[in-house]
């Protein structure tokens, strides 16, 4: 057998163990993707018609603010998802299976590319139950084209596995499953500093470069912009060279971390 047929041998073999894992203990998934549904809800239906009123100067409409949050929302559901990740590396990593695997006739890589693979599906998943959940209390997005929900979904797909490799990076890098999971928490936090709830120009002169210059913000508007059949201007390549820069970041970290753990 050639290496990559081995490659993609063992990688799938290794996705199927962490879709079955993930399935038998669904606890993890569903507690983070609690946050953000509540955190969808309670903007909607609690602060929906005061936010929109100071975003636009005027009355309040609710259906403009669920157009205006639920692309943020959606971006929270993966870092947080993501956070799944990085505790199952690490629990991995402690609890020795990792060891066994390094004894058997397998692909070396295909630990991580199975975690990788697995996380993104995941992602998607969630990405696709939170919208739901968005359509359901009314949010639509009449003026995007076909082409714009084939890039909003690739563009999903791309921060996916770009925040996914720096999921594991913290796995990997974390002594046990809490550390890894309080590690991976900016991932979570960085879109609640971004612009997914208020637009950049609406916070306090201070904050503005924090909410601006982080990876979350570009890619935000970018997918705001493709769902809603707005403006993308700049925002469109700064989220793409976000996600490519963090994916080969994450990538290098996490396969120098992998592999000088298995020299110990």
């Amino acid at each position: 057998m050639s290496s990559l047929s081995l490659a993609v041998r063992d990688s799938s073999t290794m996705l199927r163990r962490n879709l079955l894992h993930a399935r038998r203990y669904p606890s993890m998934t569903l507690n983070l993707l609690l946050t953000p549904v509540v955190l969808l809800l309670l903007f909607v239906y609690i602060f929906g018609d005061v936010m929109s009123a100071g975003i636009s100067g005027g009355g309040a409409d609710r259906s403009a603010y669920i157009a205006y949050l639920v692309p943020g929302i959606l971006m929270l559901t993966i870092g947080g998802t993501t956070i799944g990740s990085a505790v199952s590396v690490s629990m991995d990593m402690t609890e020795g299976i990792i060891a066994r695997f390094r004894t058997m006739a397998i692909h070396r890589g295909s630990v991580l590319i199975g975690h990788v693979i697995g996380s993104v599906l995941q992602c998607v998943m969630s990405v696709v139950l939170v919208g739901a959940v968005a359509v359901a209390i009314g949010f639509r997005s009449t003026d995007a084209t076909a082409l714009e929900w084939i890039l909003a979904v690739g563009l999903l797909a791309l921060v996916s596995l770009a925040l996914t490799w720096i999921a594991v990076g913290m796995g990997l890098s974390s002594p046990n499953a809490e550390a890894a999971s309080n590690n991976a928490m900016p991932l979570m936090v960085l879109p609640l500093l971004s612009s997914a709830f208020v637009p950049v120009d609406a916070m306090p002169g201070w904050f503005q470069p924090i909410a601006e210059y982080q990876p979350f913000t570009p890619a935000i508007e970018t997918l705001r912009g493709l769902l809603l059949g707005t403006e993308i201007g700049n925002n469109g390549w700064l989220a793409v060279v976000w996600c490519v820069a963090l994916a080969a970041l994450g990538y290098t970290w996490s396969r120098s971390l992998f592999n000088n753990t298995g020299k110990r």
